[in-house]
């Protein structure tokens, strides 16, 4: 069986774990390491026995790979990726694609120029509990959305944490808190489930409960065009935490909550209920549902072996460059929001974005 011959660049703690569920992938081979700390990059390169290099540039002008996985911090993803497609390679990050939405377009731009493939690592996506949610929403089983909550709060994570890397929790250094760090994957899966919303009006609290420049707690409140409403809540400062996914529908109420699906399925539609009903306290009946799945568990391999075929038989990856640009605009709609004090709409305007970004930037106690 051909496989495709992987490089990574940037293998740290993320990075490791990414090596890892590469080498498990039938239709993968790693051939290179790259990490621009010498001492990182030689010890894993050992493990896998292959080559180590200390700057893309050389490992990109090696002949030894067909494609390159991205796992530095956030910013570099941008340089990286377009000088991978200028190579000839393709490319798959990790989460987020970028720090921005105009450094996300400058990457599309590259790869839509390039003719190779571009994807993301959106490994909640291969859950099976996350499968099953996104298959009932497709159903119409739960007939209109009414209202959508998600609260994700099992972030908890200390001064120690934030410590451990200057760069951590900058502007400079990380581009962002909550929303870029921990969230990615939550916002990919919102807006792969429901849509992009139309409107955002977000509350971003900036070193609440750490001595650090990002957000730390955000509370986000969307409308779509359809008239559906949601509210996003997130906190690096709670225990114990909550990851509950709730829709209010016609139907009743569909919950996500730590893997388990329940549906409490109203009998009648709501909205007839409201329109019709002789009563002015009308008691419904419903049923209480129990959605099996088969676990939740999740698998950057399969992400990866996905991406491999895509090269190998010219199949599009698990996700998109383009269609990670969502979760990334999302939150950085959030940002904006909470920095101009005012609602802004999607699609984002990506150059005001970077301007107030640019701006926080300039004032970052991360100067490296």
């Amino acid at each position: 069986m051909k496989k495709v011959r992987l490089g990574i660049v940037g293998v740290g703690g993320m990075g490791k774990n990414h090596a890892m569920s590469a080498k498990a992938a039938n239709n993968l081979e790693i051939t290179a390491i790259c990490d621009i700390r010498k001492e990182v990059a030689d010890e894993v390169a050992a493990v896998y026995g292959v080559p180590a290099f200390y700057d893309h540039h050389s490992l990109f002008k090696s002949g030894l790979i067909d494609a390159v996985l991205i796992v530095t911090p956030h910013y570099a993803h941008t340089a990286v990726a377009i000088d991978a497609f200028a190579a000839g390679l393709h490319v798959i990050s990790d989460k987020p694609v970028a720090v921005h939405k105009a450094d996300a377009q400058r990457m599309i731009d590259a790869w839509q120029s390039s003719g190779k493939k571009f994807g993301v690592m959106f490994q909640l996506r291969t859950s099976p509990a996350n499968r099953k949610f996104k298959a009932l929403l497709e159903s119409g089983e739960l007939g209109r959305i009414i209202r959508i909550n998600w609260i994700i709060t099992t972030w908890l994570r200390t001064q120690k944490y934030y410590d451990s890397g200057d760069w951590r929790a900058s502007w400079r250094g990380e581009g962002g808190g909550v929303l870029l760090n921990q969230c990615p994957h939550q916002l990919d899966l919102f807006q792969w489930f429901f849509g992009m919303p139309s409107k955002v009006n977000a509350f971003c609290h900036f070193g609440k409960y750490h001595d650090i420049e990002v957000e730390d707690e955000v509370t986000a409140y969307m409308e779509f065009a359809d008239g559906r409403t949601a509210v996003f809540l997130t906190s690096t400062a709670e225990f114990p935490g909550t990851n509950r996914l709730e829709v209010t529908c016609d139907r009743g109420k569909l919950v996500l909550e730590d893997g388990q699906l329940t549906f409490k399925r109203s009998e009648q539609n709501v909205s007839d209920i409201i329109r019709e009903s002789n009563e002015n306290f009308p008691v419904l009946s419903s049923w209480d549902v129990k959605i099996p799945v088969p676990s939740n568990d999740i698998s950057a391999t399969e992400v990866l072996t996905v991406f491999a075929d895509a090269i190998l038989h010219d199949k599009e990856p698990l996700v998109t460059g383009a269609e990670a640009m969502n979760e990334l605009e999302l939150g950085n709609a959030m940002l904006l929001s909470s920095l101009l004090k005012k609602e802004v709409t999607i699609p984002l305007d990506a150059a005001e974005f970077e301007t107030e970004l640019m701006k926080l930037v300039a004032t970052s106690r991360y100067r490296k």
